[in-house]
Parts: structure tokens; sequence; C-alpha cells
């Protein structure tokens, strides 16, 4: 009996699986690289500029525990494609409890041995070769923020992940998006600037048909139970290798959302949007 459940679990999560096998491929190339900053992931190293603020405000905005040093002591993060641990390794300095899962077991191999050298790091970070779907099952509820950086873009079922998305999330738990929407100018800057001209980016990283405009995930999230409360655009100069935020969203953009709590009980970020300040914007640039 154990050997056919195991059998049915194998053929559910293949087939239900957003993990997308020509994706796989192309990171399987680069990943050694993650570290260079230098290097094909050098965009990825300066977004952390502004989202790793933009996550630690959003969510001392939310709460009323300060750890001076250690802002998000005592929050479980999930880093969902976490890739070399890019993302994972800042949000572990400040003080949180992350897991970092990726498919690829080069990436993990690489964010593995990268963390080593701080034992600091080693301790509070622990990374896995899984997709989303696989920990679904041992994880309920288990995450007080889920951080999702670059990674919708290269999912093969958008909808599957955002329900996984809820599923390991605790009730009013925090999800973080960013990601490249769906629009002329993105098609122009993100592929034919980024990959084509300059080789900001590897050639071939992107498919323009599965970025997401923020409508539709918007939708895509509010139909499964989650409150979206912010959305900035983001804006990369190539020439400076900098990020910033701004109004428009035609290219880049970040997005909060948070999972709806036990009926009745209202969302201590009802009063977030007030509290965040306005984003300085500004005018050219391209994606990754």
């Amino acid at each position: 009996l154990s050997l056919f459940r195991l059998t049915m679990k194998r053929l559910f999560s293949t087939s239900h699986s957003s993990v997308d096998s020509k994706e796989m491929k192309k990171f399987q190339l680069l990943a050694h690289k993650w570290w260079d900053e230098e290097g094909e992931f050098s965009a990825l190293h300066s977004m952390n500029d502004i989202r790793v603020p933009f996550i630690r405000d959003t969510l001392l905005n939310m709460s009323s525990n300060y750890h001076l040093g250690n802002p998000l002591s005592g929050v479980k993060i999930l880093d969902v494609g976490c890739g070399g641990g890019l993302l994972s390794e800042p949000l572990g300095r400040l003080g949180a409890s992350v897991t970092g899962i990726d498919p690829l077991e080069d990436n993990i191999r690489t964010a593995d041995q990268h963390k080593s050298f701080d034992p600091v790091l080693a301790k509070r970070i622990q990374y896995k070769s899984s997709s989303l779907e696989e920990i679904v099952e041992e994880s309920m509820e288990t995450f007080d923020v889920i951080v999702a950086s670059e990674v919708v873009e290269h999912v093969a079922d958008l909808e599957t992940f955002i329900k996984s998305c809820s599923q390991v999330l605790k009730p009013e738990g925090s999800l973080f998006i960013t990601t490249i929407n769906k629009t002329q100018l993105s098609y122009v800057l993100g592929i034919v600037v980024a990959e084509k001209i300059t080789g900001i980016v590897p050639e071939g990283t992107h498919e323009w048909e599965k970025f997401v405009p923020p409508e539709e995930l918007e939708r895509l999230l509010e139909s499964n139970g989650f409150s979206v409360k912010t959305v900035n655009g983001m804006l990369y100069n190539p020439l400076s290798g900098s990020w910033s935020w701004m109004e428009s969203t035609s290219v880049n953009y970040a997005m909060h959302a948070v999972k709806s709590g036990a009926p009745g009980q209202s969302s201590p970020t009802d009063t977030l949007s007030e509290m965040e300040s306005e984003q300085p914007s500004a005018t050219a640039g391209t994606t990754v």
C-alpha cells in the first residue's frame, strides 16, 4: 500500500508541478556563477539594494516587535527559487530563519557552500533541493513570509504555484513577489536590450510569453485568498548597474500580498498602505 501511495504521489507531483524543465536546463549552465557580482547575475546582486529593504520595512511596519540589530528575528521565511542564495543570505543577516528551496541541485550546492563561510548564516539558513509543491505536505501553514523574487516568470503553472504559496503560509502571512510585466516595453528592454544588445542577462533567459502583468497576478492572488497591499514599479539602470523605485510598473515590479486570516479577524496590514511612504520615481532603464 505504501508503495502504491508513493507512486501516486510521484505521479501527482509531476503532473501538477510548477517546475518547467526547459527553465531548469537554462539555469543549470549558470549554477556556479551565482556569487560573481560582475557576472550574469550582477543585476540580481544589485537588486538586493531595494528588495531587501522593501521586505524588511514592510514586515517591520506590520509588527510591534523590534529586535535591535536583528529586526527579522523569529520570522520564518521561505525563499522559493532561491538560486545560489543571493536573497536568502541578507534576510538571514537580518535575523530571519530562512529556508531556501530550488529544484536545481547545483544551485543548492552553490548556496550551501557559500553560506558555510559564515557560521551565523550556516545556523539561520537551511537549503533544500525541491519544488514548492514537494514541500507543501510537510509544511502546511509553516511560514510567516514567502519570497518569490524573479521566479514567477519561469514557472510552468502560475495558479498551482500561488495555491501552494497559500498552503505553506500561516494565516495573515506575507508573500513578496518581484517579476516582469508583459508589455511592449518589457519586450524591448527585457529581451532585446538586456539579452541581445547589452548581454546584461544571458540570451534565452526570459520568454516574453511567460511574463506576468500585475493585473493578472493580482487577480490570481485575490482569487486564492490573498489581499494585495502594494504594487511598486522597479527600474534598472544598466549604466550605473543600480535599481530604484518608480511609479510605472510597465517593466519590473514588486508586489506584497497578505494571506487572509481566520474569518472575522482583521489583518494587521490594513493600515500598511497608509504608512508606506511614496517611492521616488525615475526615468529610463532596462530589466533583468
